[in-house]
């Protein structure tokens, strides 16, 4: 059947258009001289001074873009974070990069072999608007720290601080070494359908799956960094103001805004309003009552954010969810949404289906582990999941029993920030990983070397295979 040219078909063949000669001038440049050790610490080096000099400029174009956004926050989750995994990346470079001898095994003797870890050409970044720079440099410095040449796609829906990253890349790298697409959807949909040697993408399932399928044609491998509903269980044996206090923490930093935010937390029936409780006290603490406090409060990013999440509490009103607004109130006109619990919200709740990304929390309870962990195991993988209890038999019976992309135990969130472990999810929360060593290996090619003596036994291994009986005997045993 022949293909149907539609309009929006003809936009995205234009896209493609328009972005190849960029690739293939980062591909070009890459051919003619791949980054040597030397090269990649420099490039690392130059871009931690450039963005540890810049990060106030940093945080006042990310504020700019969400109307409001904490300048501390910003400064530790998209600054922090980011230094934290170039000093990781620079400690450990050397050693990455040395071939590693493996064993042949006796039947292969003399020989020898290695695995040498390869730089793969150009990788392509889309990063999303959360957080707009930890999510683009991150997976940018880890694939510059494997040899590679990197084509970014900031978010549209950041536009200043896209034009910062555009002017802190441009600074630090030239245009045939890393280079920067701007544009909307239709630019990003172009971007995914390019030819790259590697591409990441982090944001939601839902884009995922299309970012998926434009990559099939090429054949290009994935890192997908997705979401979805990262369970909190809060055990028997756990203080619940201290749970409170560190759940708020995960839930409300950035608003709510982040992928491995808690999305709903199981406690104890007996515990539930007690848990709601210390819950409100602790956002009054670190707000105020009336959320007086709102330099230190996040904004919805943007209007369709915002008409998104007060859908979901529009949902659950019509099914009869009680919510409890814990501070303040709500101000669509300048996008600020109160930290909101919603308790026991059914799974038939726009809530419950739905990566919540924003500052609501659903609270439910449960009456034994058992069924707390069949909950878990009922849904889609999580991205991430928090056990909170200090029995460890407690935690491991989770851990055995539940399979998320990572584990913070009696906190949330950190696993994320530590740079010698591995970040990714499972499943619908996502496929690959990187940070640390396993995004230097995922953004290089584990290239297999067998190395032949000069005599081997292999060159008697030929028809006629009768004066070869003897060995074949020996080998096949």
């Amino acid at each position: 059947m022949p293909l149907q040219t539609t309009a929006h078909q003809g936009q995205d063949a234009t896209a493609v258009a328009a972005l190849a000669p960029t690739l293939q001038g980062l591909r070009t440049a890459w051919q003619a001289r791949k980054p040597d050790h030397a090269q990649r610490r420099r490039d690392l080096q130059r871009l931690r001074d450039a963005l540890k000099r810049r990060l106030d400029e940093m945080a006042d174009a990310i504020a700019a873009d969400f109307g409001h956004r904490s300048k501390d926050e910003s400064r530790i989750a998209d600054g922090m974070t980011v230094l934290n995994d170039i000093d990781h990346l620079l400690r450990h470079l050397r050693g990455w990069m040395k071939p590693r001898r493996v064993g042949v095994g006796w039947r292969f003797l003399p020989a020898r072999a290695q695995v040498r870890p390869s730089p793969l050409g150009v990788v392509g970044v889309i990063a999303p608007w959360n957080y707009p720079v930890n999510l683009a440099l991150i997976p940018l410095a880890t694939a510059i720290a494997a040899g590679n040449h990197v084509y970014l796609k900031p978010s549209e829906h950041t536009p200043r601080t896209s034009e910062f990253l555009r002017s802190l890349l441009a600074e630090v790298f030239p245009a045939e070494r890393v280079a920067v697409a701007l544009g909307g959807a239709e630019v990003g949909a172009a971007f995914a359908a390019l030819p790259f040697d590697h591409l990441v993408f982090t944001g939601s399932t839902a884009v995922g799956r299309k970012v998926m399928a434009a990559a099939a044609p090429n054949l290009t491998p994935l890192t997908l960094e997705l979401g979805g509903k990262s369970p909190a269980i809060v055990a028997d044996d756990y203080p619940v103001a201290k749970a409170a206090a560190r759940i708020a923490t995960g839930k409300w930093f950035n608003g709510g805004q982040t992928c491995i935010a808690p999305d709903y937390v199981l406690v104890p029936a007996g515990q539930r309003d007690a848990f709601v409780n210390a819950l409100r006290a602790e956002v009054q603490a670190r707000y105020g009552a009336d959320l007086s406090n709102l330099s230190d409060y996040t904004r919805v990013v943007n209007a369709g954010q915002y008409a998104r999440l007060q859908g979901y509490l529009d949902d659950a009103a019509a099914r009869g969810i009680e919510t409890l607004t814990l501070a303040g109130r709500a101000d669509p006109a300048s996008r600020v949404l109160p930290p909101t619990v919603l308790l026991e919200p059914g799974d038939d709740a726009t809530v419950m289906q739905e990566e919540i990304f924003g500052p609501l929390l659903p609270v439910k309870s449960y009456r034994t582990l058992d069924e707390a962990i069949a909950y878990v195991n009922a849904h889609d993988r999580p991205l991430a999941l928090y056990p909170f209890s200090h029995d460890r038999a407690t935690v491991e019976r989770i851990l055995a029993r539940t399979l998320a992309g990572g584990v913070s135990v009696n906190d949330t969130l950190f696993h994320f920030a530590v740079g010698n472990l591995p970040f990714g999810g499972v499943g619908p929360s996502g496929m690959g990983a990187y940070h640390a060593r396993a995004g230097f290996d995922a953004m290089s090619k584990q290239l297999p070397v067998f190395w032949q003596a000069r005599m081997t036994g292999g060159d008697l291994l030929k028809p006629p295979y009768a004066k070869a009986k003897w060995l074949l005997d020996l080998i096949i045993r």
